[in-house]
């Protein structure tokens, strides 16, 4: 950090405190040349996310499309609203561990049916009946075969089944 007054670098923070609810901090500076005092403010940078939507069309990330979503899925079913923050959470996190600008709805889709199918599998059921667009109750039957198999074997997930089961 440069001196305002004299160009040098050489200088120390005296006084530092979180400012604007914790988003950024500010810092009383001293300069080791000219003695001036000067403040600075560090905020963090985030980067702006983007979903890119089936049609091809972009919006920003809205993490309450995700808690919407997940809610519907999960109504009247014995799931608290402590296990579905923490799965949108953990979500998120995925989301932005990625440290990409964009990510298709696509893969925010996927993300959330193996936290639904960790939560409750009626739930997800529900979730994917919606995400999948099941056309037919054969589709839906399908589906309900998996979670089934699964429940008894311990197999990969109904999401991998399914999505190869469509190919």
């Amino acid at each position: 950090m440069r001196c305002p007054f004299c160009g040098k670098e050489d200088n120390r923070v005296i006084d530092s405190r979180p400012v604007e609810e914790n988003n950024s901090i500010r810092r009383r500076r001293i300069c080791d040349a000219c003695g001036r005092r000067f403040t600075t403010y560090e905020k963090v940078e985030t980067i702006p996310l983007v979903v890119i939507k089936k049609d091809k069309g972009r919006e920003p990330y809205d993490r309450s499309k995700i808690e919407g979503g997940i809610l519907r899925a999960c109504h009247k079913r014995p799931v608290s609203v402590n296990q579905i923050k923490k799965a949108v959470d953990e979500i998120e996190a995925e989301i932005f561990d990625r440290e990409e600008k964009e990510i298709t709805s696509r893969e925010i889709g996927e993300l959330v049916m193996d936290k639904v199918h960790d939560l409750d599998p009626v739930a997800y059921v529900r979730f994917a009946s919606v995400y999948r667009e099941f056309k037919d109750v054969e589709t839906f039957m399908d589906e309900l075969e998996n979670v089934l198999k699964k429940k008894k074997s311990g197999e990969a997930k109904p999401a991998e089944t399914a999505e190869s089961a469509k190919k």
